[in-house]
């Protein structure tokens, strides 16, 4: 915990009691006096002052994971690094004390960048953490785990995870799986009104919900009397705090015995995989650990290139040559490969962060560059999720609207207006015809159909809305009970108010019977079911309904179900989610286990009426759907609504094409369907459909499953939202799972990213994070590796320069290399690794997976310019020794200079000012793969990294020091300034942009007449889904559109 010391927590109370000595144990006090005991108030909560002060007081929410971020680690990872080379150094003084200070510094800006991004990435962990539904300052919020504090009051429901222990002040059918606290398998049923002796064991604790089990059934309310490492599940947590074992088990034979080599085999695995860690080929994501592995895989050719040098000079034991081979080898060494990876992961995660998304895995910031499809539910991530009830349908009575109103939580606000007609006949009257404007209370006159009606809307709810100030409303719950709560309120039957009326049993909303439905008691002992649902659902449990208010109940028949269902059609095609409700008198006493009874007590129902909410599209929707297409990207709604409504809405935001109906019949049937219609094809006849569905209507979590595969089946990489328990199995099937802030927190802990806005907009802000994640790396360890190898060329080719004794002539001396190294690689990869997203980073196909960074034309790209800057580094040596000079090498010149050693001195610093400013100048090149680096916006482009620009800045200024100043030029650096040789340079560097610039130009020609667009060779977005906006389009004809191409991979 924050700000308490281990001591502090040693001295934990004895279980069950709170952070501070409490009088009893809160399972032995009343639900009231607890909240008295705690200071805390039941129905607003601790307002943000005093949660503020209990969170200094008490510390975060969170268990003693061990040390967290360790320097002593990073610093002992960098420095082993490098160590060897000071070992082969030290014959040589000079270059080895220079070489220790470049170590150092190398060192400290290594180890900053790594311990400030590791401190970047523990911070935003917490970040992941479970979130808890709390109330504060009487409004309902989302609050991560870490920042609950005693006295804070949390709601659970169903596939919640406890975040803190609770004593619980409410529990309506709640149970609660705590296996993980008391081994018990079943789950434990909840009851907030009885009262425990002070020594009662954990597992009888029922009035209590432990931190870290999950909510199994049902709901409750409960105030927070114990956080961290007070918990149940924290003194298991510290008697348990030891380092996990990471040695490998011996394998072992049924009577226990084991044979003497599997003890090696053991000890073997052991020690390779600890060696595995320290490289770090077995940890951290795919990428880290292939960029590890390419790392060693470097290390043997560096060991390779060192020998070739030693052999190219017999082996000779002389101090320079060995220094020189040890620098050759260094030079294939990409020391800040891994280091900038980390940082770029911890800065791509802290940006997303500020994007409203959180990331959980990151395997998933190298996954969202490549979705394909994004499978998103309607309600709260494409819509706002503020909804108002906007129609109520009564059969005996007419339609009820509710208009002039932008405030969705307020009951006072708006007009209401009453028509004697249907929905259906209404859709069809004049604007003069549809209702007149009525006082709620003349309504309820003599309506008692409508009185009905309004019970089963506010008994059939959970939500809460209450005026807390005159004038100020508010609401906790979830959008659609608060809408159909604040319609019951403005007829004066708010939930609270109707005391008449006692709970006896719950039955929360569950997703295959599409019901929720409790069963009250009256004052007068008559017991009722009132139950709200999917309107297909709700009829066909219903037997009667009431057609005249002065006749009795009217027997359902076939032809009124299909009156309902036209009158529904007609709701949901004005883009309402259109729910039903109904009630019935049950004799039935309540048993112990009333979930037995639950299908009885849905039955031979009375339907009440319809009522219609509108839940309008967040404003950016639209476009964010417009950018998923240009993307390359298919959005797909899966929602649980009516098809109409679905289909109004996806219109709405472009999800469907505004002319679907102008497609081939089978490709418009295909584009929106239902899950009943999809779940009952198979697999094969699935795969036969010209388009996979855009709109799943009345959607089921095993449609979701089986959408998830047939997008697989059709290679395509998918993104899938959820929020509720049963989303669960469809986020782990889809490539990136995506949780919901609002959700429950099992679907955000199956899930790879979760948006804290339930935004549909966030998925393409991750999306363009992930694109520019994977640009920035695909940059860096292009830039990294095309100058290790333009190093390379220039250092072996260099061998070939023999001096009067036989010994090659550097080229570049040892030196030269760390300092290019050093300038051109550390600081300059790490810019490249924050770079901002490309101009139409969205308007291209998304990447390749399979090939990730490592495509054809990236190993091409930096082949190319490796060459091509060895080649005129090599020529600029040979044309200052050979071509103006007297192509006198000179005697040991590697050593000492002398004036023998003239021109070998100042074709060594031409070499390296054309190899350093090369290094430099390819970190702009390699932003864009494709688009030249001089363009109309170059400047801006130059100018809008300016980490980049102050690196390369820095390195080209620090060159002009090493050349001219006495001393350090010649002894150090083994090079002397120069003066027309800086034509050489001149001319080379724009040689060098001319030939990277006309390669560029050649891909570009290449690429267009293979109609390839966007720098990425990943596959395109092309087939069918991604042109349904060609119906818009009279030249895109059915035929032409079902021929689309399937993705391919270039």
């Amino acid at each position: 915990m924050a700000k308490k010391s281990q001591g502090d927590q040693a001295q934990k109370p004895s279980a069950g009691h709170a952070n501070t000595p409490l009088s009893l144990p809160l399972h032995a006090l009343t639900a009231e006096a607890a909240v008295t005991e705690l200071s805390a108030n039941a129905n607003d909560g601790l307002n943000d002052d005093e949660a503020k002060g209990r969170l200094a007081e008490h510390g975060k929410n969170e268990l003693d994971n061990g040390p967290g971020v360790q320097p002593i680690k990073i610093l002992i990872r960098q420095v082993l690094v490098m160590a060897m080379v000071v070992s082969f150094a030290i014959q040589s003084w000079i270059e080895g004390g220079v070489i220790t200070a470049v170590i150092v510094l190398n060192v400290v800006v290594g180890f900053y960048q790594e311990f400030k991004a590791e401190k970047t990435m523990d911070s935003l962990r917490s970040l992941s953490s479970p979130t808890a539904s709390v109330i504060r300052n009487g409004h309902n919020l989302v609050a991560p785990t870490i920042e609950l504090v005693p006295g804070d009051l949390v709601e659970l429901k169903t596939g919640d995870i406890v975040p803190a222990d609770l004593r619980l002040l409410e529990a309506v059918n709640c149970e609660t799986d705590e296996a993980l606290l008391t081994g018990e398998s079943l789950p434990v049923q909840k009851d907030a009104e009885q009262v425990f002796a002070e020594d009662t064991g954990p597992g009888d604790r029922l009035n209590v919900a432990f931190s870290s089990s999950t909510v199994t059934k049902g709901r409750a309310r409960g105030v927070v009397f114990a956080t961290g490492m007070h918990t149940e599940i924290g003194s298991i947590a510290a008697a348990l705090n030891k380092k996990a074992r990471k040695r490998r088990p011996v394998k072992r034979k049924e009577d226990g015995s084991a044979k003497p080599w599997w003890y090696a085999e053991a000890a073997g695995l052991t020690a390779s995989d600890a060696v595995g860690r320290f490289l770090g080929v077995n940890v951290g994501t795919p990428l880290q650990k292939k960029l590890s592995q390419l790392a060693i895989l470097l290390f043997g050719i560096a060991v390779i290139c060192a020998l070739i040098v030693l052999g190219a000079n017999n082996f000779s034991n002389n101090s320079e040559i060995i220094v020189y081979a040890v620098a050759t080898g260094l030079s294939m060494i990409p020391a800040s490969l891994v280091v900038v990876l980390t940082v770029s992961l911890a800065a791509g995660t802290k940006r997303m962060v500020e994007r409203s998304v959180i990331v959980r895995n990151l395997n998933s910031l190298e996954a969202l560059g490549a979705v394909t499809d994004i499978c998103s539910d309607k309600t709260g991530t494409l819509t706002q999720g503020k909804m108002i009830a906007k129609k109520a349908w009564i059969p005996a009575k007419g339609t009820y609207t509710v208009s002039s109103t932008n405030e969705p939580a307020n009951p006072t606000v708006g007009d209401i207006q009453y028509s004697s007609k249907a929905p259906v006949e209404e859709d069809q009257a004049s604007t003069t015809e549809k209702g007149v404007q009525s006082a709620p209370q003349e309504l309820l006159t003599e309506n008692a159909a409508l009185q009905d009606f309004l019970q089963v809307a506010s008994l059939a709810n959970l939500a809460r809305v209450r005026e807390s100030e005159p004038g100020k409303w508010t609401t906790t719950g979830d959008p659609t009970e608060i809408a159909i709560q604040v319609f019951a309120t403005r007829f004066g039957y708010n939930r609270a108010d109707l005391k008449n009326w006692t709970l006896a049993a719950e039955y929360p909303f569950d997703s295959d019977v599409k019901k929720m439905s409790v069963i009250c008691k009256s004052k007068d002992g008559q017991q009722v079911v009132f139950t709200k649902g999917a309107v297909e659902r709700i009829i066909q449990s219903c037997t009667s309904l009431i057609m005249d208010p002065n006749e009795g109940a009217t027997d359902m028949t076939d032809q009124i179900q299909a009156n309902i269902l036209e009158n529904m059609e007609a709701l949901a095609k004005q883009g309402l989610r259109v729910l039903a409700l109904a009630s019935r008198v049950y004799d039935t006493p309540v048993g112990d286990n009333p979930d037995e009874q639950r299908s009885d007590a849905e039955q031979q129902l009375t339907f009440r009426g319809l009522i219609g909410l509108y839940d309008p599209p967040r404003q950016e929707s639209k476009g964010a759907v417009e950018e998923c297409k240009t993307a390359g990207i298919v959005p797909h709604m899966l929602t649980g609504d009516h098809p109409e409504t679905a289909r109004a809405i996806a219109i709405q935001v472009g999800i469907l094409p505004s002319r679907i109906d102008n497609l081939a019949k089978d490709v418009a049937d295909s584009m929106v369907m239902t899950a009943h219609g999809f779940d009952k094809l198979t697999d094969d006849q699935i795969d036969k459909l010209p388009v996979l569905p855009l709109v799943i209507a009345r959607c089921t979590p095993h449609t979701k499953t089986r959408m998830v595969e047939a997008l697989h089946r059709r290679q395509r990489f998918v993104a899938m939202t959820g929020d509720g328990v049963n989303d669960a199995p469809s986020l782990k099937a889809a490539d990136v799972g995506i949780g919901m802030g609002q959700g429950s927190d099992v679907a955000k802990d199956s899930s790879d990213i979760v948006l804290t806005d339930d935004n549909f907009a966030s998925i393409l802000n991750g999306i363009e994070e992930g694109r520019r994640l994977f640009d920035n790396i695909q940059s860096f360890v292009k830039h990294v590796l095309g100058e290790n190898l333009a190093q390379a060329t220039v250092l072996l080719i260099g061998l070939v320069f023999k001096d009067a004794s036989g010994l090659s002539t550097f080229p570049l001396s040892p030196l030269e290399i760390i300092w290019v190294i050093v300038a051109t690689s550390g600081l300059p990869d790490m810019s490249l690794g924050v770079e901002p997203a490309a101009p139409g980073i969205m308007n291209r196909p998304p990447q390749d997976l399979k090939t990730g960074i490592f495509t054809l034309e990236f190993v091409i790209d930096l082949t190319f310019y490796g060459f091509w800057m060895g080649a005129l580094c090599i020529a600029a040596f040979v044309l200052v020794v050979f071509g103006w000079g007297d192509g006198n090498l000179g005697t040991n010149c590697n050593a000492n200079y002398s004036p023998d050693c003239n021109t070998v001195f100042r074709a060594r610093a031409t070499t390296f000012a054309c190899l350093t400013w090369f290094a430099l100048f390819l970190a702009w090149e390699v932003i864009s793969p494709r688009r030249s680096f001089f363009h109309k916006h170059t400047v801006r482009d130059v100018m809008r990294n300016q980490f980049l620009f102050r690196s390369i800045l820095l390195g080209f200024v620090t060159i002009f020091p090493t050349l001219y100043i006495p001393v350090l030029n010649t002894v150090v650096f083994k090079h002397i300034g120069i003066s027309w040789e800086w034509i050489i340079v001149l001319v080379e560097t724009i040689l060098f942009f001319a030939g990277v610039e006309a390669w560029k130009w050649a891909k570009r020609v290449y690429f267009r007449r293979r109609g390839v667009d966007g720098p990425s060779d990943a596959p395109g977005g092309s087939d069918l889904e991604a042109q349904t906006d060609g119906a818009d389009t009279p030249s895109s004809s059915p035929k032409e559109m079902a021929a689309g191409s399937k993705p391919e991979s270039q």
